[in-house]
């Protein structure tokens, strides 16, 4: 999704998918072996290259087309059996592709509050969605530009080599099996069930050709992929049709903003992700409330209220708290809070040295 022209500096709330995997500290020492093209892949590749034709192409749909709309449940049971057929390397995989999701994430919060500073409201990014839509460009993406785009995903290549390349199936595979586990661990308590949907649009300029292979492998990361084409010459004409689109297929609000497009710009790639938890105990307060960007600046928003106990600890030293609210067993939110609202840059700043894992083993019931 687009995202909005605001700051994220309201407040540092990460979703943490730990996906009940039995992986120890080594996991995460960057085992990128999992996720990079191997001997046998490469040489079926070059097998497979060797004269073979040009990849078929195909030409969207204009965006007025009659569509089928989304079944969200049948998603929900797809990702269940997708968590099921899984086996170990597939779950350390997943692992792997989760924390470089974060670790992307973290650098764009990064990234953007240095270059846009403070501004009223608050933007919602999902480092999943960003990094499967830059992991999909990546699948039909060549040379330098397949270049960059590794080096975002925070994957290093050494050599021109084939077996240096990220392998663009099994990262997308990986991204569908973390939402397989989450939903199929959410199902197994009634009391808190988690709900995770992704759609992907891809919209082109009329007359656009598309490689068959390219779209085709985009339904490794979401069965719901929707082509369509349309005019970009007025962009905000273009953004109401593709909002009303989306609307029509998944009954989302969607909000759709082409920034950084312009009247030349030839396709447009949305990932839409549509997520909703339960938490046992909350409940939705009967007004809006104010919340507290900085010490001069406040905005109103909806707000939860709960009671209960929570793994909670406080760092005295630097003067935060961390609390975690489950969803479920393999998804909760982590909550970190300055004691003092002139201490927020620098918590935002020891949020992005540290590894989150070391604070949540400091948890204790409160």
């Amino acid at each position: 999704m687009a995202p909005a022209g605001v700051s994220l500096r309201a407040t540092i709330l990460c979703l943490l998918a730990w996906a009940g995997l039995a992986a120890g500290d080594r996991v995460y020492i960057h085992p990128f072996h999992l996720v990079i093209h191997n001997e046998s892949t490469c040489e079926q590749l070059a097998k497979a290259n060797a004269g073979k034709p040009k990849d078929p192409t195909f030409i969207p749909a204009p965006i007025q087309a009659k569509t089928s709309p989304v079944d969200e449940k049948a998603l929900q049971d797809q990702l269940v059996l997708v968590a099921a057929k899984l086996d170990t390397e597939d779950k350390l995989r997943a692992a792997m592709v989760g924390m470089l999701a974060n670790f992307l994430g973290f650098r764009i919060y990064g990234m953007h509050s240095e270059l846009w500073g403070v501004v009223h409201g608050a933007t919602v990014l999902s480092p999943t969605a960003v990094f499967g839509t830059l992991a999909s460009l990546y699948l039909g993406a060549l040379d330098h530009t397949a270049d960059r785009l590794q080096a975002i995903l925070g994957v290093p290549w050494k050599d021109k080599n084939c077996t240096s390349r990220l392998d663009a199936h099994k990262v997308l595979s990986a991204l569908q099996a973390v939402q397989g586990l989450l939903v199929a661990q959410g199902r197994a308590d009634s009391q808190a069930q988690l709900l995770l949907s992704t759609v992907v649009g891809v919209f082109t300029a009329p007359g656009l050709h598309l490689k068959q292979p390219f779209v085709q492998g985009l339904a490794l990361y979401t069965p719901v992929v929707l082509p369509r084409s349309l005019d970009f010459t007025e962009l905000d004409v273009a953004a109401e049709k593709i909002d009303r689109f989306m609307q029509a297929v998944t009954g989302w609000k969607t909000g759709c903003s082409l920034m950084g497009a312009s009247v030349d710009s030839t396709l447009a790639f949305n990932t839409y992700v549509h997520f909703q938890g339960k938490m046992k105990g909350f409940s939705l307060l009967a007004e809006p409330q104010e919340f507290w960007v900085d010490n001069s600046t406040s905005v109103s928003v909806p707000m939860l209220s709960g009671m209960g106990t929570f793994q909670h600890w406080s760092d005295i030293q630097d003067n935060f708290s961390v609390t975690q609210v489950p969803f479920t067993e393999s998804a909760c939110l982590l909550l970190i809070q300055p004691h003092y609202a002139s201490d927020l840059d620098k918590v935002e700043g020891l949020t992005f040295q540290q590894n989150s894992l070391n604070w949540m083993k400091k948890l204790s019931p409160r």
